[in-house]
């Protein structure tokens, strides 16, 4: 099945996953590349996003598996037509064809600038550091039955922070995305929760790469 890598960045991260599905969808047809669709009584069209983005987080590494009715275009050729109907911040940055299976996928890398309106707090960069170097970090989580509590550290294979300016700390994390995964925002939930004094004002997330078991780049 073929796959396109794309970007969600700018304003269109405040779209949720099923309206970035629907916008891929009227794309495909805008294109001229019809979708084939499932069979049964509610037939959809074969499209599918590897690991759906919450709303407000920015990504540069999105994988969306799609299949088309008939022969198979050039790829080059599907990158250019998808990005002249696609909105500002979708773009499409290749397409390709891999067996690879999205279940294989395992790690992502992270990047959240944490924003301090009236500057970095004094050594905000030392403690905030390691407390990500404790065994133990609960934070919670919404579950099936409930909000639960969720030891973080498992799930964290690295994790690095910087200063950027007087005003924005640079928080980078590689992390489990699948079976099991952790949202790159419950590493702020955790600063708010056992560090109120080093809250940022505002957090913003990119997802920056996905990798295998292998912590290989995943395409």
């Amino acid at each position: 099945m073929p796959r396109i890598l794309f970007t969600k960045t700018g304003e269109a991260v405040w779209m949720s996953h099923l309206d970035l599905m629907r916008l891929f969808q009227r794309a495909f047809k805008r294109a001229g590349f019809p979708l084939k669709h499932t069979q049964g009584y509610n037939p959809r069209p074969s499209v599918s996003i590897a690991l759906p983005l919450s709303v407000g987080v920015e990504s540069v590494c999105e994988l969306l598996d799609f299949d088309l009715e008939g022969d198979l275009p050039c790829c080059e050729d599907i990158t250019a037509a998808l990005n002249r109907v696609l909105i500002p911040g979708v773009q499409v940055l290749q397409t390709y064809t891999n067996e690879r299976k999205i279940k294989d996928i395992s790690f992502l890398d992270c990047e959240i600038c944490l924003e301090y309106d009236s500057g970095v707090p004094e050594e905000a960069e030392e403690w905030i550091g390691a407390l990500f170097c404790r065994e133990n970090l609960e934070v919670e989580k919404k579950g099936k039955n409930g909000p639960v509590q969720q030891n973080i550290i498992p799930m964290i294979r690295q994790v690095g922070i910087e200063k950027m300016d007087d005003h924005n700390l640079k928080l980078g994390a590689r992390i489990c995305c699948q079976n099991p995964s952790l949202n790159p925002m419950q590493l702020v939930a955790a600063i708010e929760r056992y560090m109120p004094e080093f809250k940022p004002d505002h957090a913003h997330c990119c997802r920056m790469e996905i990798y295998d078991t292998k912590e290989t780049v995943f395409r």
